[in-house]
């Protein structure tokens, strides 16, 4: 799927020209006038959120967003983990641009003159500030920020140990199991709900930070771009007790399809990735309905206690009269699964992994507690917030402005979204259009097909049955194909022609 249309050396020249260009010449009138970006990044955050229609959660802060914005119903990843996914939004590049597929390649390690979203607002008379968990790698992209990134977690000093525990009980946990199992990285226990305040976890005192730099960014009065990354509800499901409390055990649903989609290739699912590494968690099989009730009554509880660190901060930029000249964009890196398709995790090209949570909020917005249903991608997030900051679109970005959505969230737009995920040899490249997710798991070596899945999003939204090898359906397959093979460029320009019309 297109994989050889640019060439490295070629985009490296063409990230390397963006990257040399001088910042726009202006007055200190013209870049105070600017506005703010708040960028709100959230670690695992599926849309199971209440204005996404799933009433169990109590997320009244990112509701609040929502009301306030347009809210994205079908925007995707373009890949299910952490490190690529990011540095896609960050890069506005693809994983087959920058080549990175997995956690341990750093964007500036693989692409070290590309103009970086975050360097781009820099350069152009922005301070720019990441606190929490914006980049995979906490010192990539040094040449983003005005000041070294801020962090109060994963693993360095603080109250908490390991992951981020806090209780004697979690932390003997363990200490024990990583005395008796070697390279579990302060893994412990999956959940912990201590009675602490909010700012004993990270999140928490992420939270606090921002808040003294809102302060201190106000007063000086120049613009600025917050880059906010909270950790939960990244595992562990650790949070305050009152936020497990907001829960009861009872009235938690399990998945409705915890088994595999039918036909489904040995390359789709994947062994439930990092959960396994974690203490009472069963190394090989299914876990109990016992167990999956409590991850996922824990998980609720993180969402919730990230919304209340969000609603903090929503609630100072108010009385700090910033939102008026802000812009806030708020997505989560990647979908979760909770036990569906007999799974949990992300690590694969499932619905459930590649689709996202994403809203945005722009001063003097027009249209309020807007939805659109346009299929939009993380490498859109680049050059929408240079069009909303009147910045210049970097030559190398491979995404669309969705700021023509804002006015018009009904208007016609991309018909295909692509995500991908790597399998040892093969790659699986997946398509999502108006009905249909179609895959093809491919020979990285020469591009041919190993396997196929076609789901029908009309008459199965949850996946459960692949009909890529149902006789009827070949010329679906056929037509799908194509388009997946036509890729992103193909549909970047329907969307220009739309513009035109």
């Amino acid at each position: 799927m297109e994989q050889k249309t640019l060439t490295r050396r070629n985009f490296l020249a063409i990230s390397a020209a963006a990257a040399a260009l001088p910042a726009i010449p202006e007055s200190a009138g013209a870049a105070q006038s600017r506005p703010n970006v708040l960028f709100i990044a959230v670690d695992d955050l599926r849309p199971q959120l209440n204005c996404y229609g799933k009433k169990q959660i109590v997320s009244p802060n990112i509701d609040r967003l929502a009301h306030e914005g347009l809210l994205f119903e079908r925007t995707y990843c373009q890949q299910a983990v952490c490190a690529p996914s990011r540095v896609s939004v960050l890069s506005g590049l693809r994983p087959d641009s920058t080549k990175i597929y997995d956690l341990n390649t750093p964007l500036r390690k693989a692409l070290p003159d590309v103009l970086s979203l975050p360097q781009h607002f820099r350069n152009n008379g922005y301070e720019t500030l990441s606190i929490g968990k914006i980049y995979h790698h906490p010192t990539d992209d040094k040449q983003g920020w005005s000041i070294p990134p801020f962090r109060a977690g994963t693993f360095p000093e603080g109250g908490w140990k390991g992951r981020g525990y806090i209780t004697q009980e979690a932390i003997e946990q363990m200490n024990q199991y990583n005395s008796e199992n070697p390279n579990m990285d302060g893994r412990g226990p999956a959940y912990e709900a201590a009675d602490v305040p909010d700012n004993h976890y990270p999140d928490g005192a992420n939270a606090d930070h921002a808040i003294e730099e809102l302060r201190r960014l106000k007063a000086g009065g120049k613009p600025f771009f917050m880059a906010m990354g909270f950790y939960k509800p990244h595992l562990p499901f650790n949070a305050p007790k009152k936020y497990w409390d907001l829960y009861r055990s009872e009235d938690i649903a399990l998945a409705d399809n915890p088994f595999l989609p039918a036909d489904s290739p040995s390359y789709a699912p994947t062994d439930w990735g990092e959960l396994r590494g974690y203490y009472g968690i069963p190394k090989k099989g299914p876990c109990s309905d016992d167990l999956a009730r409590t991850l996922i009554h824990a998980y609720n509880a993180c969402v919730s206690y990230m919304d209340a660190q969000l609603g903090r901060l929503l609630d100072a930029m108010d009385r700090l009269d910033l939102r008026r000249n802000t812009v806030v964009i708020l997505w989560g890196d990647h979908g979760w699964k909770l036990g569906e398709h007999a799974l949990w995790s992300k690590h694969t090209n499932y619905e459930l992994d590649t689709r996202v949570p994403m809203l945005v909020s722009v001063p003097n917005q027009k249209k309020r507690t807007a939805r659109t249903r346009a299929l939009t991608e993380f490498v859109d997030i680049y050059p929408s917030l240079c069009e909303l900051a009147g910045l210049p679109v970097p030559a190398h970005c491979e995404g669309t402005s969705f700021v023509p959505l804002i006015d018009n969230p009904n208007r016609p737009w991309k018909t295909a979204a692509f995500s991908q995920y790597p399998r040892g040899k093969v790659m699986g490249y997946t398509m999502r259009t108006e009905r249909w997710r179609y895959t093809e798991w491919q020979d990285r070596s020469n591009g041919q097909v190993m396997a196929r899945e076609l789901y029908d999003h009309y008459a199965d939204p949850a996946e459960n049955k692949n009909m890529a090898a149902v006789s009827e359906m070949q010329s679906t397959v056929a037509e799908l194909s194509a388009k997946l093979r036509a890729g992103w460029r193909a549909a970047k320009a329907e969307v220009s022609s739309h513009m035109l019309m």
